[in-house]
């Protein structure tokens, strides 16, 4: 049985839920500063984000499992290599799907409603190398949808705010997706597939990926002006800033030896700016 789970949690890297999650927090933060708020409905925030990103995980590894095989990097993977089924793999996404909108539906009408687009943008994902150069910009589009979320879910609606969070959010994992990307160049070229890496190659993908993190930064401190955040949150973007260009530097044009640490840094990126958010605003 632990066995099992473990292979699951393997399955959707559950460990990556931090990417997302921590801005889906933000925005929650930023909306109760001007709404009443039910800390029982955290909860129910956290358990759309944990399945929908599980959804869209499993479904990715689902439609890739063919590349994934073929591919030495990724050939290790639990479909790839036949420690879970495709059988399996369907009915996780399909209960994960489920479990997503039912958790929708204690977060009000609007959330309930909109959790169709919200999976239709997530899988698109997976699907997006097969018809356009920019599958990385789509990642960014999906994991933006978080914020935006959270945003609504708190109860708020107008505002600069949740935009502000999606474009920092979508260019912080563009950007270091464009790098991951990087890794498997000559295999997504043999196998037909298309990303911002193939079309550009890597010395003008880097470039690319940089000034996506730099918009990242930008987005951040003109938040930060528009919700009128203090020097606690302003020190944390400085500290995300610091982050992302240690990142960058460890990746090369003619060394990409390092792109799997550069991508493990970005957990410390939403959870830094998570926490120096909530310090600036409660403490």
């Amino acid at each position: 049985m632990i066995d099992r789970l473990r292979t699951y949690a393997s399955f959707v890297r559950i460990s990556h839920s931090v990417f997302a999650l921590p801005f889906a927090l933000v925005g929650v933060l930023l909306a109760t500063q001007a709404v009443p708020w039910q800390w029982s409905r955290v909860w129910w925030i956290i358990a759309c984000m944990v399945t929908a990103r599980s959804a869209a995980m499993g479904f990715n590894r689902l439609v890739d499992a063919s590349y994934d095989a073929r591919n030495p990097r990724t050939a290790m993977r639990e479909l790839a290599r036949g420690r879970m089924s495709r059988r399996e793999a369907i009915g996780f996404v399909i209960i994960s799907s489920a479990a997503f909108v039912y958790a929708t539906s204690h977060l009000g009408t609007i959330c309930f409603a909109l959790s169709p687009v919200a999976l239709a943008i997530i899988f698109w994902y997976s699907l997006a190398k097969r018809f356009t150069t920019y599958a990385q910009l789509f990642l960014g589009l999906a994991m933006a949808v978080a914020p935006v979320g959270g945003w609504l879910a708190a109860g708020g609606r107008g505002g600069w705010e949740p935009w502000l969070l999606g474009l920092a959010i979508g260019t912080w994992v563009g950007g270091f997706d464009v790098l991951y990307a990087c890794q498997d160049l000559e295999v997504d070229r043999r196998e037909g597939l298309r990303s911002i890496p193939v079309r550009f190659g890597v010395s003008r993908s880097l470039l690319i990926s940089r000034v996506m993190h730099g918009i990242t930064v930008a987005s951040l401190f003109v938040l930060g002006m528009v919700a009128s955040l203090g020097l606690v949150y302003m020190a944390g973007v400085v500290g995300v800033t610091l982050l992302l260009a240690y990142e960058q530097s460890l990746v090369r044009e003619d060394d990409l030896s390092q792109v799997k640490f550069a991508f493990d840094l970005n957990g410390w990126v939403g959870l830094l700016f998570l926490a120096t958010t909530a310090a600036d605003l409660y403490l």
